[in-house]
């Protein structure tokens, strides 16, 4: 890549870094957040002050030392005691600050992202997207962006600052005073006398400067390892997760070697890419730790001759090697924190996906007008796959209170699709539909396979709602009604239900979370379908009797002939004609 190419690469990156980091200081913790930032710069600074203070010491005690001025000997060591004991000082309180703003800083992030991500369906139109786009489309992963990276990014991002603060101020503090220590040196060329005023500081420089360049090109396939190497890991947990997920179903099957070999395959993917990884690393590790050991004698070796010659005493010796360790120190900086600036970008990178993944959501489209009328009415409604291909389309059709609809169709032909569209949460669709003024309100989807949290039946029972909201007599009733007299006594047992109950009572838990709640217009879709008739016609009765109750409507997605009997009137998916939607919605 050219330089401008890569200068325009860099400034790209850097406004990405910025784009993360800012709201967190321009948030409603500014203050806080400032104000820790702040101390802590304040704590770096007076660090460094402390390093110049003890490099003067080192020339002093060690001329004592050499002198055998036996009075300056113990007088330094004294000063020496409360020199280690401030710079101890500041050495803890810099680390507990900055672990305090780094826990602030990630807990403020993580919030932000969950409303994000939680916030009008974002994570589940980020999964659509990509269903849509592939797998390996990004966001890979969100709860390892949230979960981990958020944690990293933040940790690094300080850290790495912090750092490249005291590697500068370092610097400007001590190339003054390797610069008037190392002297000049002269030298004969090309029949001519040359000097080189601070001989030392150019030394450090080109020796930094060589070391940096030759860091980068030796570390720089760590970016792109760091980066795939948190994709592998994640892919590898999370199909452990589902595993433990359908276990009931892999056990029925019998797929555990067919688990065990896709498991096998990705963390051979974790291992292969690890692997290349920790080989990169050891290339990197070879030439930082020799560039390491060679600056310790280096500026031993460069500054012989004077001491030798007597221009200079042991005590300037010393601080002229301590001075240009710091130099030294600050010059490598890009040397010593290659493999972590590594990780930070590739951090940054997923962070950077994420960020724009929610920016690049093809946001739902206003489906629905409040109406006057107590009506839910499709005026036109056009609905399309993810990707763009177009599925079906609706026009001119009512639901109106009272009504009891079925929605009838060939599997595929969109019907789940169309009540994720009247719920408003599928994204590509468009058109004109109308819905009660309550209905956001007094609405309710029962799925094929509904959602219970970890926690008490209570919880999974009253879920979203909180479960205090409700008496035990009204849960109890909710159970019985639906068919569930044996669970009425376990409200406070904690279980993961949605594996600890059969298919059919999943079913029945969350038609009883229904007669609890009292929905005014309610949407099944092959809710009973793990029931058998006797209990699906019970249920359906007493769901009949319930949006009658509430003058509402009851609008099902069924296969069955028995469930057609509950509902008065059917809308029927039609293949569609010529180029348009694969099917039309046609009342009746």
């Amino acid at each position: 890549m050219s330089e401008p190419g890569k200068w325009a690469q860099f400034r790209r990156f850097t406004r990405k870094v910025v784009a993360l980091a800012l709201p967190y200081f321009n948030s409603e913790e500014k203050w806080k957040a400032r104000g820790l930032l702040a101390a802590i710069i304040a704590l770096n600074l007076a660090g460094v002050y402390m390093l110049v203070l003890l490099n003067e010491w080192n020339r002093v005690f060690y001329d004592a030392l050499q002198n055998k001025d036996q009075v300056t000997f113990w007088r330094e060591l004294g000063r020496f005691t409360y020199l280690a004991f401030g710079f101890i000082i500041i050495a803890v309180y810099r680390f507990y600050l900055r672990q305090l703003l780094e826990m602030r800083w990630r807990a403020w992030m993580t919030a932000h992202y969950l409303d994000r991500w939680l916030g009008n369906q974002a994570f589940y139109h980020l999964e659509l997207t990509r269903f849509a786009q592939g797998a390996d489309t990004p966001p890979d992963n969100p709860d390892q962006r949230i979960a981990e990276d958020l944690n990293l990014f933040t940790s690094a991002t300080l850290g790495l600052s912090m750092g490249l603060l005291n590697a500068v101020v370092t610097l400007v503090s001590f190339v003054g005073i390797l610069w008037t220590l190392s002297g000049s040196f002269a030298f004969d060329f090309n029949g001519g006398s040359h000097t080189i005023p601070g001989f030392m500081v150019w030394m450090a420089v080109l020796y930094c400067v060589v070391g940096s360049v030759l860091a980068h090109y030796i570390g720089r396939p760590q970016i792109r390892l760091n980066f795939q190497q948190q994709r592998v890991e994640a892919d590898f947990r999370n199909h452990l997760m589902r595993v433990r997920e359908y276990s009931e179903s892999i056990a029925l099957d019998r797929g555990e070697p067919v688990e065990r070999q896709q498991l096998g395959q990705r963390f051979g993917a974790v291992l292969g890419n690890y692997l290349q990884l920790i080989k990169a690393q050891k290339r990197l590790i070879w030439f930082t730790n020799g560039f390491g050991q060679a600056a310790v004698v280096f500026p031993f070796i460069v500054a012989a001759p004077r001491f030798f010659s007597g221009a200079i005493q042991l005590g300037e010796l010393m601080q002229i090697s301590s001075a240009f360790g710091r130099v030294q120190d600050s010059l490598s900086w890009f040397v010593d924190n290659y493999d972590s600036l590594a990780a930070w970008r590739a951090t940054t990178d997923r962070l950077t996906g994420f960020e724009e993944s929610f920016r690049s959501l093809q946001a739902a489209e206003t489906l629905a007008t409040t109406g006057r009328t107590d009506t839910l009415q499709i005026d036109r409604l056009d609905l399309a796959l993810p990707g763009g291909v177009a599925l079906m389309s609706a026009q001119g059709l009512a639901v109106k209170p009272g009504d009891t609809l079925l929605v009838k169709g060939p599997s595929g032909s969109g019907k789940s699709t169309l009540f994720r569209a009247l719920a408003g949460i599928w994204p590509w669709a468009r058109g004109e539909v109308q819905r009660p003024a309550d209905f956001d309100q007094r609405v309710m989807f029962l799925p094929q396979r509904p959602y219970f949290p970890v926690g008490t039946l209570r919880q999974a029972l009253a879920y979203p709602e909180a479960a205090d909201r409700y008496s035990d007599t009204e849960l109890q009733q909710a159970l019985r009604d639906a068919l569930l007299p044996d669970l009425t006594g376990r409200l406070d047992d904690q279980d993961t239900w949605g594996q600890k109950l059969s298919g059919g009572e999943q079913q029945r838990l969350a038609i009883a979370r229904a007669l609890l709640k009292q929905p005014r217009w309610l949407f099944a879709d092959e809710a009973t379908s793990a029931l058998d008739e006797t209990a699906e016609r019970t249920v359906y009765e007493r769901l009949q009797a319930l949006v009658q109750s509430q003058n509402g409507a009851l609008i099902s997605i069924a296969h069955r002939p028995t469930v057609a009997s509950f509902h008065q009137t059917q809308w029927t998916l039609q293949p569609g004609e010529g180029g348009g939607a694969r099917h039309r919605l046609m009342a009746g």
